[in-house]
């Protein structure tokens, strides 16, 4: 059966928790913009077929010279301006997806250590089950803590898992529970739940530690220890 992957990838925010006036997806890791490094492992799995960015309206020139055209990306057909917030940005891409395309990957741009493991593995998934995340199951001890700081009890960690990115989703479920969304005013911090919330089941796929979200100025100093192992190591 002939079956068609489109990767979107969201890099339209604004980053405010980094500081600074980069956007913190175009900030430099190991000497490249942060996006750069998911584009690549995109680019080069044999089941994408092509990527689709929401970036911010003012940054897309910058985007198609200095990312895309500079860099080969030659699976890149749109570049489509992001939206308020994460979710907007999705269905904004999300809308430019074609009719005939039967699955959709969702990867954050500030998750520059995807691999192409994580991305077959969720995108095989998603087609065997309709859809799926990557995440971590929770190591750490979680507390219920109050408004007073003050613990309320100790959750059992042994159902909870982070979710991370990549997702992956039959197109249909996601466009449909992406509209209802934005039609009835409900916000999510990933994909996945709006399609928990549409009435679908969402497997799991779990990832790796190294799949770290660049969100704060420290992240990028895990980021470059990543890399420098990485090099080392010849991956």
């Amino acid at each position: 059966m002939n079956t068609r992957t489109v990767a979107l990838v969201p890099a339209a925010g604004r980053g405010l928790r980094m500081g600074g006036a980069v956007p913190k997806q175009f900030l430099a890791l190991g000497g490249q913009p942060l996006v750069l490094h998911s584009l690549r492992v995109l680019q080069a799995s044999s089941i994408i077929n092509e990527i689709i960015l929401a970036v911010p309206q003012n940054e897309m020139d910058y985007c198609l010279q200095e990312v895309v055209a500079k860099h080969h990306f030659t699976k890149v057909t749109k570049v489509v301006p992001g939206g308020h917030e994460r979710q907007d940005s999705v269905r904004h891409a999300l809308e430019a997806v074609h009719a005939d395309v039967d699955v959709v990957l969702v990867h954050d741009a500030v998750r520059p250590f995807l691999t192409e493991q994580m991305v077959e593995g969720v995108v095989k998934a998603a087609r065997a089950k309709g859809a799926a995340i990557i995440a971590l199951p929770m190591k750490d001890t979680v507390k219920q803590v109050g408004a007073d700081h003050v613990i309320e009890r100790t959750i059992d960690r042994q159902s909870l898992w982070l979710a991370q990115t990549p997702q992956a989703f039959r197109r249909d479920w996601l466009l449909a529970a992406h509209r209802k969304a934005h039609a009835e005013g409900i916000r999510a911090t990933d994909d996945a739940y709006l399609l928990e919330w549409a009435g679908h089941p969402v497997s799991v796929v779990e990832g790796s530690g190294e799949n770290i979200k660049v969100t704060r100025p420290e992240d990028m100093v895990i980021g470059e220890a990543i890399l420098a192992a990485r090099s080392k190591s010849g991956q």
